[in-house]
């Protein structure tokens, strides 16, 4: 089996030729050195369901990347960083695997706050971060691609935003409540939905801001009710999302709550008791037996950790991805790990990769940097303690792979 599996990877890297001919110049020594790669997730703290299964899926990867021999047989390494969700802590974190460490590169950040405070860290050493849950939309545009060190397997925040936005113009819907924290992450959000709901010719919406760690929203809701609104959409992180839809039950407040991907993290669940069940979000993966990569990667999830339900499936399966992709990235750079040398690699991958996601083809180039288009976004919801599609039809058709356009 394990022959099996080598052999299959290796195929659908297409590099036995290439593999051979990199090993003759590689010196021994490099050889035995590990690949060291820098995790910097939010383990503890409030969106440390983000973070946690962010590393679990990060693991799963490096031991199918190790069980047939790594890179030309150099063993993947994580060299892993709690940030807490801290500005400050990402910082040094971040500065700690660049100027301490040396990584060959870093995926990192759950948080876009925390993410937008390191990344000049990362471009001013030329030293590569894939972004694979951190969505605010500024993390890739803070540098023209064409010179920036900054990738990211996520959907940004205006793909989310103009994705909840047409949905609620579908509906026939006008009148919007926007209930949005006082993070970056909440600033950035609330710019984009403004924009949307904008472009789309609706009322300019209703807006009320709050604190992250807040433990009741039932004011805010009370109001919000008051103003007509016909739709809700709460911006913010998974705990606090729960607390939207616990004080939006607790208020009696039936119209459509609305969400980006946050309302779908187990913490989301737990801190609403429940009360996110029918909500819909934005994600780019749900659950699917049908699937044969996204089935093989909860087998895999599964066996590292027994958690139940997984604490963000969208943060697990991103960073797994992000990091077969670097794999690929190393291999067609022909052992350069330097920064230029990856972005290079990463910006013209030759061979698609069949990802839990999608199927990548081509998922970064010089111009654009963000793996996720708006055609591979679903509509999910929490149906009887699961993550589901919202639309039927949509589940029949998940099968078909949604490739970046």
């Amino acid at each position: 089996m394990l022959d099996h599996f080598r052999t299959s990877l290796l195929l659908g890297l297409g590099l036995f030729a290439g593999a051979a001919a990199i090993a003759a110049d590689s010196p021994l020594q490099s050889a035995q050195q590990p690949v060291r790669i820098g995790i910097i997730f939010p383990l503890t703290g409030g969106s440390s369901d983000m973070g946690n299964s962010a590393r679990v899926g990060a693991q799963v990867a490096v031991d199918e990347i190790n069980q047939v021999g790594g890179y030309l047989g150099r063993k993947f390494e994580l060299v892993i960083r709690d940030d807490k969700a801290d500005n400050d802590t990402g910082l040094k974190m971040a500065e700690d695997l660049v100027l301490k460490e040396k990584v060959q590169a870093t995926i990192g950040f759950c948080n876009s706050g925390v993410a937008m405070k390191a990344l000049d860290v990362f471009q001013n050493n030329k030293s590569i971060l894939i972004v694979p849950c951190a969505t605010g939309t500024s993390i890739t545009s803070k540098y023209p691609a064409k010179d920036s060190f900054i990738f990211r397997t996520s959907a940004r925040d205006a793909l989310q935003s103009q994705f909840l936005v047409d949905d609620i113009v579908r509906r026939g819907l006008k009148k919007v409540a926007l209930l949005v924290d006082t993070s970056g992450y909440g600033d950035g959000g609330l710019k984009d939905l403004e924009a949307a709901i904008s472009k789309a010719g609706l009322p300019a919406p209703t807006v009320m801001r709050f604190k992250v760690g807040v433990k009741s929203l039932t004011d805010e809701l009370t109001e919000l009710k008051k103003s007509g609104a016909q739709a809700l959409i709460g911006w913010t992180v998974g705990p606090e999302e729960g607390v939207i839809a616990a004080a939006r039950a607790a208020v009696k407040w039936n119209v459509p709550y609305f969400a980006p991907w946050g309302l779908s993290h187990a913490s989301a669940f737990a801190s609403s008791g429940g009360a996110v069940e029918g909500g819909f979000m934005v994600q780019t993966v749900l659950p699917n037996i049908y699937m044969e990569r996204n089935r093989a990667f909860l087998a895999a999830y599964g066996k590292l950790s027994k958690e139940l339900p997984i604490g963000s499936l969208m943060s697990a399966a991103q960073t797994y991805d992000s990091v077969h992709l670097l794999l690929r990235a190393i291999f067609e750079s022909k052992g350069d790990l330097s920064g230029p040398g990856l972005k290079k690699a990463l910006e013209n991958l030759p061979r698609p990769y069949p990802g839990v996601i999608t199927t990548y083809d081509k998922p970064f180039n010089i111009q654009d940097h963000d793996v996720i288009t708006a055609n591979m976004l679903w509509m999910g919801t929490w149906r009887n303690g699961e993550r589901e599609y919202a639309f039927k039809e949509d589940a029949q058709r998940a099968t078909i792979i949604r490739r970046k356009l």
